[in-house]
């Protein structure tokens, strides 16, 4: 455990200072989330939502959701450029863990989505954003293992790729469903019956339910615990699922 511990701090910190490199990174990330709160959420502010509390206690987490949701499972692309440029292979021949070269990756991607939600709740409390700061915190948490579960699986599909090319048509086929199902720009209390039902079987609705309920100071509701149970098992399942990709290609 100590040795996968420190392996892991190594791998996490060798990614850290690449992302610290490139700073604009960390801008160009959220900023998609950042043109939906500003060009999107004022024309939610005179509609009734459904949600129990105001446009921007719907919209913001909903977008930290989205934040995690592209930024995460876009993170693969890292793994492809390193085989293209034979980092992979040095790898292998590496004594370091193979689960440490998975969650020392996974874990500066989360630091990046913490540092890019934070930068995004900043942006909706100028625009009218009122929220328990208890609550932010959990909702930052929900990120995190959001983070933990997409970019595990991410990573797991890049190294079962070999080039690009075939990545991100896998990528936007499951993110564009995954985000109009799951509520995340509009609470699917306002879908048709049918819609509703579907959405049901996105696991990724019960986690925008979760961060709303957080920002609505309502910690101890069945959406709150509902998506905290889907969050965990989400994330089990994907870091099993990276880590035996990664122990299988000897990464």
């Amino acid at each position: 455990m100590a040795d996968l511990v420190a392996d892991t701090r190594l791998i996490f910190g060798r990614y850290l200072r690449e992302t610290m490199r490139a700073k604009i990174s960390l801008v160009v990330g959220v900023l998609m989330p950042l043109l939906m709160l500003f060009f999107f959420g004022p024309l939610l502010t005179q509609i009734p939502l459904g949600t129990g509390g105001d446009a921007w206690q719907t919209l913001v987490p909903g977008l930290l959701v989205q934040l995690g949701l592209f930024s995460a499972a876009f993170a693969g692309f890292g793994i492809l450029i390193e085989k293209q440029n034979g980092v992979i292979e040095r790898m292998q021949v590496t004594p370091v863990s193979r689960l440490a070269l998975l969650m020392g990756r996974v874990l500066c991607d989360v630091v990046k989505l913490l540092a890019q939600s934070l930068l995004l709740v900043l942006a909706g409390v100028t625009m009218g954003l009122r929220a328990p700061v208890l609550g932010i915190l959990i909702a930052f948490l929900f990120v995190a293992v959001l983070t933990v579960a997409l970019a595990s699986l991410s990573y797991a599909l890049a190294m079962r790729l070999e080039s690009p090319e075939g990545f991100a048509p896998v990528i936007n086929t499951v993110n564009l469903p995954v985000m109009l199902l799951s509520g995340i720009l509009l609470p699917m209390a306002l879908a048709p019956r049918w819609l509703d039902v579907i959405s049901r079987f996105v696991p990724l609705r019960y986690l925008v339910e979760a961060v709303r309920a957080a920002f609505l100071g309502q910690y101890g509701s069945t959406a709150m615990i509902r998506g905290a149970l889907m969050a965990a098992a989400l994330a089990g399942v994907s870091v099993f699922l990276g880590a035996r990709v990664f122990r299988k290609a000897g990464a």
